[in-house]
């Protein structure tokens, strides 16, 4: 019973390193599943312009990264890779208002070649991103999703994480908002070991866990919060002001974000998240005519899943 009780603090006070393992020339393909419903009331008796839109996505795709430079940054690494959607399904719908339930039509979007170009820095963060703005919407969203759960590994401690460690960390909301100085708080723990397994998927589409080996992935919960830094009575980000619009109100947000790091390769194998955000804003002219009163309520549901083999192209 000693030895044993003994093996256990052992492998309680065990640190890890989950930083992915990678080369230039390497390529890795995730699928990504993107859900989300955004619903927006408004109160004008006129038109404003960068007006929030309704609308519902329902997306999943195949994403190829090829990995074109690593340079090692002290204890971490920095990297150059390029990314391409094979293929992309994706059924996007603006919601009128009194709109009651989606129509459900779905259209497979062409990738047509497009390819993205970015820079994991060895502190998590993403830069110098090319060509972003050439892809669909769709592609724009899912390839979002994707890079923020595989950036999550650059962000955790250097010296390692063991069993029930928390940490903490602060990111700005990267989608556009009529309301500034927003940012989500996070708060993360190192909940347990599992057994994983990279996904495999069919001609037709279907996934399915892989053939290979069983790996053990580390498993992560981050619950976030999203708050507002400025003033509900001026809240106006600077493309507002550059637009001579003016800005009043309040926004909050949560998410849950579970992912999966395999402890061998350091690549996210699994990850979702749900999120959920509301905003009141007002938004009129810098003289504070034409105003406009917005309700904002969105959700959301992401999934990324590593990829081992990538099914062949339906005629």
């Amino acid at each position: 019973m000693f030895l044993l009780a003994a093996a256990t603090l052992c492998a309680g006070d065990r640190r890890v390193h989950l930083l992915p393992k990678l080369h230039p020339g390497q390529t890795i393909t995730y699928l990504i599943r993107f859900q989300s419903d955004k619903t927006v009331k408004t109160e004008s008796n006129v038109v404003a312009p960068m007006a929030p839109n309704a609308a519902q996505i329902d997306a999943h795709g195949l994403l190829r990264v090829e990995i074109l430079d690593v340079q090692e940054m002290g204890s971490k690494t920095a990297i150059h890779a390029r990314g391409q959607f094979l293929t992309l399904d994706s059924g996007v719908r603006l919601k009128a208002p009194g709109d009651k339930k989606p129509d459900g039509d779905k259209h497979r979007v062409n990738p047509d070649g497009k390819s993205i170009e970015f820079t994991i820095s060895s502190d998590g963060s993403v830069n110098k991103v090319i060509d972003l703005d050439s892809l669909f919407p769709e592609q724009q969203q899912a390839w979002q999703q994707w890079v923020a759960r595989f950036a999550l590994a650059w962000t955790l401690p250097a010296n390692g994480m063991k069993f029930g460690e928390k940490w903490r960390s602060q990111q700005a909301e990267q989608a556009g908002a009529p309301i500034a100085g927003l940012q989500w708080a996070r708060e993360s723990i190192y909940v347990r070991d599992e057994p994983c397994q990279a996904s495999q998927l069919s001609i037709s589409g279907d996934v399915s866990a892989s053939s290979g080996p069983l790996d053990t992935c580390a498993v992560l919960l981050t619950t976030a919060t999203l708050k507002q830094k400025s003033s509900s009575k001026d809240a106006t980000p600077e493309d507002f002001k550059l637009h001579e619009l003016r800005t009043m109100g309040t926004a909050k947000g949560a998410s849950e974000i579970i992912t999966y790091i395999s402890l061998k390769s350091g690549l996210v194998v699994r990850a979702s998240e749900e999120t959920s955000q509301f905003m009141d804003v007002v938004v009129a002219k810098a003289d504070d005519s034409n105003r406009v009163h917005y309700n904002v309520d969105a959700k959301s549901h992401s999934e990324v899943l590593l990829a081992t083999e990538t099914p062949l192209k339906q005629p």
